[in-house]
């Protein structure tokens, strides 16, 4: 959000206000009770949102859990560092889930999960981490971690495994065609991150019992025997969230962000719009639309189903908008085609036996 192609940012409250707070929960609550939903996600995200400080993440949590009358899984997405006690005891009062960045041991995160004075956060996410599963571990949702070529693959994801997440998501870095991310040339034949989660899968379902999923694998698995996807990174499931910016303004998803300046904006904000008037919003619909949603050479893919063209990010470019593959497509078939091989192999030998 920060450092790509779109810097609105700059011209956005630092913090949404309470007041924004309020006509959002407003917002929600109306939405469910308009379609009858069972349950709701609401993830606060940032820059880090647990900058706002101990009383705001009480007064969020409190305004939504009042307002809406369904079940919420409410979540926060943050870097680790101020995860302090006091902090901890709001999370678990308000029954939050945290999510975690962090890149792999101390040299991985490193790299890029840096202070302003260069120093490292590594140590500090990890007394983080290990006072959260003391504290309240059942409030661990999950390891994020952006894939770097140049860290190991198997090291990286023992060293994620050290404090035991249910749950690691592996990320690819954001660039598209006409920004390519690190070691990814769009002309080149080779499948550099393909071969890095491969190697990463290979370990993973080797292990046994499995320690923890890993979402895109498990994902990637399900959609192949028959599943729907339930996130945006893989499969032709329509995505069914929207952004809620700190002045209100209704966005899609902001990895969009790193394509061009503008790209997450669809002109409508919750002090004049309810979110079911997003639902209509052409740039929403085309997320929605499945295999018809896709490029021709998508289309015509065999493998199409399953990775669904790859993320909608990753496949902007000035002369096509995102009617492209992903910047990683030889990177997603390669990993589909490896997974496939494994599991294909181990569903014959089982049928085999008679199982």
């Amino acid at each position: 959000m920060f450092e790509m192609a779109d810097d609105d940012w700059r011209g956005k409250p630092i913090t949404m206000s309470m007041d924004t707070v309020a006509v959002v929960a407003d917002g929600i609550a109306d939405h469910v009770r308009r379609y009858d939903l069972p349950d709701v996600q609401v993830v606060l995200h940032g820059g880090e949102p647990l900058l706002a400080g101990r009383d705001y993440i009480d007064g969020v949590a409190s305004a939504l859990r009042n307002a809406i009358d369904t079940a919420i899984d409410l979540r926060v997405q943050t870097n680790g560092t101020l995860l302090s006690d006091p902090m901890l005891d709001v999370l678990a009062r308000n029954d939050i889930r945290v999510g975690v960045s962090l890149d792999g041991n101390r040299q991985a995160n490193d790299r890029h999960r840096r202070y302003a004075s260069g120093q490292g956060s590594y140590d500090a996410v990890a007394r983080s981490l290990r006072r959260l599963r003391e504290r309240a571990p059942h409030l661990l949702a999950g390891i994020l971690c952006t894939v770097d070529l140049r860290n190991d693959p198997v090291e990286t994801y023992e060293a994620l495994q050290e404090f035991e997440p249910p749950v690691v998501d592996f990320l690819l870095p954001h660039g598209n065609w006409d920004t390519p991310p690190p070691g990814r040339d769009p002309v080149a034949a080779d499948a550099p991150y393909g071969v890095w989660l491969s190697a990463v899968f290979d370990y993973w379902y080797a292990t046994s019992p499995q320690r923890c999923q890993v979402r895109m694998f498990s994902e990637i698995i399900h959609v192949m025997l028959g599943g729907q996807a339930a996130v945006e990174t893989v499969g032709l499931a329509p995505v069914s969230l929207i952004t809620i910016n700190s002045d209100g303004a209704l966005e899609q998803v902001d990895t969009l962000r790193s394509a061009y300046a503008g790209a997450v904006g669809i002109g409508l904000n919750v002090h004049t719009h309810g979110l079911d008037e997003a639902i209509t919003h052409p740039a929403i619909i085309a997320r929605q639309q499945g295999r018809d949603g896709l490029s021709e050479t998508c289309q015509k893919c065999s493998l199409h189903r399953v990775c669904g063209g790859g993320l909608y990010t990753h496949r902007y470019s000035v002369g096509n908008g995102f009617m492209n593959p992903s910047i990683y497509c030889r990177d997603l078939s390669y990993l589909i085609r490896h997974i496939h091989r494994r599991v294909s192999h181990d569903v014959a030998r089982l049928r085999a036996g008679g199982i």
